[in-house]
């Protein structure tokens, strides 16, 4: 849930805005020492600690997404931008001495749970919903779709992406905030862009445009390593062969562009012809 915590704020961007981001883990490591720091240095609560570890994975997503988004990179370009951002703050840690360098933070308390990550799980995917059907996520999916005819009909790429990039890195430290209280401990080489490539291989094998997708895709490739412990380095193997399974299989993801309720939607043949029959009965008394 912790993991699935983080995916579904890189889902909005990824999967609902159209841009890749390889450095999502940067966020997470900010949210994560932000925590950290928070409840071992100056004693404050978990409660409290979260929302600040929220805003400040937010503000550093700023620094990152006001000079390229501004500068309209996108595609590959945008990729290797986070993809460098990412090293950078994992260097960054390393050499503060309030993250008490390579070392990091040890002996944290473990104040996550399975509850409050369901709860904080339930709150994020909630949150997400509501960007999606509202004005800026319905800018977002145009842009998705067709940047240039979505400029031309007077949307402002650059304010819609950042928002976008902004809730996605909110949620990462959520996510990261979480991730340090139940490890215990944390330091830089924890947070690299294999963890990146894990959260983008979740959203984009849990389908692009879906959110509860590659929640449900996070759920199941955090716990495939877990469950096949006893084999070693076997389990690494199963874990790729599982991802190349659904790529190959489903390449539109496993929800594709649908929501897990879609599944459950299903028309009643009686009552579509018999409403279909009403109607053409009201034609005829017309």
């Amino acid at each position: 849930m912790i993991q699935a915590i983080s995916v579904t704020g890189l889902a909005v961007f990824t999967g609902f805005t159209g841009l890749m981001s390889l450095g999502h883990a940067a966020f997470i490591a900010v949210g994560a020492y932000t925590a950290a720091i928070c409840t071992k240095t100056y004693g404050l609560p978990f409660i409290a600690a979260i929302p600040l570890a929220a805003i400040m994975a937010g503000l550093v997503s700023l620094v990152i997404g006001i000079p390229t988004l501004r500068a309209k990179l996108r595609s590959d370009y945008f990729t290797i931008a986070t993809l460098g951002f990412g090293e950078a703050v994992r260097v960054l840690l390393e050499n503060l001495s309030i993250t008490n360098g390579a070392r990091g933070l040890a002996s944290l308390t473990k104040y996550s749970t399975l509850p409050r990550a369901a709860i904080a799980l339930a709150i994020v995917v909630f949150l997400a919903k509501n960007f999606v059907f509202s004005r800026y996520g319905r800018m977002a999916i145009a842009i998705r779709e067709d940047h240039v005819a979505a400029e031309m009909a007077g949307i402002n790429l650059f304010n819609v992406r950042l928002r976008s990039l902004f809730f996605s890195a909110v949620c990462a430290g959520v996510g990261g905030a979480f991730h340090a209280h139940y490890i215990a401990f944390i330091q830089p080489n924890m947070f690299t862009n294999v963890q990146s490539t894990l959260l983008t291989a979740s959203v984009v094998a849990g389908g692009i445009g879906s959110l509860t997708g590659p929640v449900i895709a996070a759920l199941l490739f955090a716990s495939i390593p877990e469950l096949l412990r006893a084999a070693e380095m076997w389990r690494l193997v199963v874990y790729g062969g599982v991802l190349v399974a659904i790529m190959v299989l489903r390449p539109q993801g496993i929800f594709g562009y649908r929501e897990i309720n879609h599944l459950f939607r299903r028309k009643r043949p009686a009552v579509v012809a018999e409403a279909a029959g009403s109607s053409a009965d009201g034609g005829d008394d017309s």
